[in-house]
């Protein structure tokens, strides 16, 4: 399906098509500066404008300019900067300049457009540009090299804007800002809520592991409780994937406290390795090596095994004396910000960050009654599956608020506001 700007479509009574050049009476791209001036001027950069069209100015660069390089580069309330270089992702996004309480120069990644106020207005352009890169036309319409991507000035004037009157224009700006700030609103509720709910795993297994009772519980090097090894699992190439015995690998280690063998990939073992690096249900399994140093360390176990299993050569199997220990309750402790921690400092790094045996042999592990452990580890799991449920709402609302500002951009560029 065509995107709305590659093709035209029906305008309503009194809309026409037009060039944007012939709609704007400057475009001027802004200059570089590696240079830093702690007392210098304020320089729109690209991490300065976000995708819904707003200016974000919690962190600045300051550059030396003199004031002919100001004068010429300032931007002017009502002017739009469209950041013509970007990754191919981002390249595009543009918004209003509403004005700053110092004096706000750009940099050679934006184009600074001014319309001729007789036919368009800014803000209606402003939202135009935006909608544009929702449609991912700017993505099409640039130049490619390695790193970046730029939109050429006459790509960018060449484009026909459906145009009403400028009353109109106003009209349905006014409109936009006013639901768009509606939206804004909603979104940051929703990503509050969202933050606060991936908050509580953390404060349920606090009220836990950080308690009096807790502190009085034994605890025991997990190597004493358990045998941990072989030192690593099977190697194979990813040619060999494909088909044959599930194998656990680190990325299924991220998908949930017990490990889902049904979304695991498969792979062809011998019966040498089908023994040695077998998978039994209660094993736990740890990332051995990460190239991120705060994957490192993390802990899953299996509940069931219903065949054959085995473990790829990134992760440890630890297999627990049951009479001890219980692979849930440990699994659950290893979530502990405390933990992590110190998981993550016995880590060494070099090309990857790995753990070995030892390291996690010594991590000291809470040991109360097993009736004890098996209770805890039912109410954290209960707790974490009403968490995980409510993530997943707020998510889906979230989601639904994202797709609001692209279907009220179509509806203001084709008549329906």
């Amino acid at each position: 399906m065509a995107k709305m700007s590659e093709s035209r479509y029906p305008l309503p009574t009194g809309w026409r098509w037009v060039r944007l050049g012939e709609l704007v009476r400057e475009a001027l791209p802004g200059f570089a500066s590696g240079a830093r001036d702690p007392h210098g001027v304020i320089q729109l950069r690209m991490n300065n404008v976000d995708t819904n069209g707003n200016m974000v100015w919690n962190e600045f660069l300051r550059v030396p300019a003199d004031p002919e390089t100001i004068a010429k580069y300032q931007l002017a309330v009502g002017d739009v900067a469209f950041n013509n270089t970007n990754s191919t992702a981002l390249v595009g996004k543009s918004a209003l300049f509403g004005g700053y309480s110092e004096p706000v120069v750009y940099s050679n990644h934006f184009t600074r457009l001014r319309t001729l106020p007789e036919r368009l207005t800014p803000d209606y352009l402003a939202a135009w540009l935006v909608w544009q890169w929702q449609l991912h036309v700017f993505a099409d319409l640039c130049n490619q090299w390695i790193g970046q991507s730029a939109v050429q000035s006459d790509k960018l004037l060449a484009l026909e804007i459906p145009l009403p009157s400028l009353a109109e224009q106003r009209r349905i700006a006014a409109i936009l800002n006013e639901q768009m700030a509606a939206v804004e609103r909603a979104r940051a509720a929703a990503e509050t809520q969202l933050a606060a709910a991936r908050e509580l795993p953390t404060a349920y297994l606090r009220e836990v592991f950080d308690t009096r009772e807790a502190a009085m519980w034994q605890k025991e090097p997990l190597g004493s409780l358990s045998v941990v090894g072989p030192d690593n699992g099977i190697f194979k190439r990813r040619i060999d994937f494909g088909i044959g015995v599930p194998i656990i690998n680190v990325a299924d280690l991220y998908r949930g406290l017990a490990v889902d063998l049904t979304k695991v990939e498969r792979v062809n073992a011998s019966v040498r390795e089908m023994e040695r690096y077998a998978v039994e249900a209660g094993d736990l399994f740890f990332c051995r090596s990460s190239l991120k140093r705060e994957g490192v360390g993390w802990c899953c176990y299996v509940r069931e095994v219903d065949e054959p299993t085995v473990f790829d050569c990134h992760v440890m199997r630890v297999r627990l004396n049951r009479s001890r220990a219980q692979p849930e309750f440990v699994a659950h402790y290893w979530l502990h910000p405390d933990v992590r921690a110190e998981v993550i400092g016995k880590s060494k790094t070099a090309t990857m960050t790995t753990m070995s045996q030892g390291d996690l042999a010594s991590v000291k592990i809470p040991v109360p009654p097993v009736q004890a452990q098996a209770r805890i580890a039912s109410i954290l799991r209960e707790q974490h599956r009403g968490v995980s449920q409510l993530q997943t709402s707020i998510q889906l609302r979230l989601n639904t608020i994202n797709q609001l500002p692209a279907a009220l951009l179509r509806r203001a560029f084709s008549g329906g506001l």
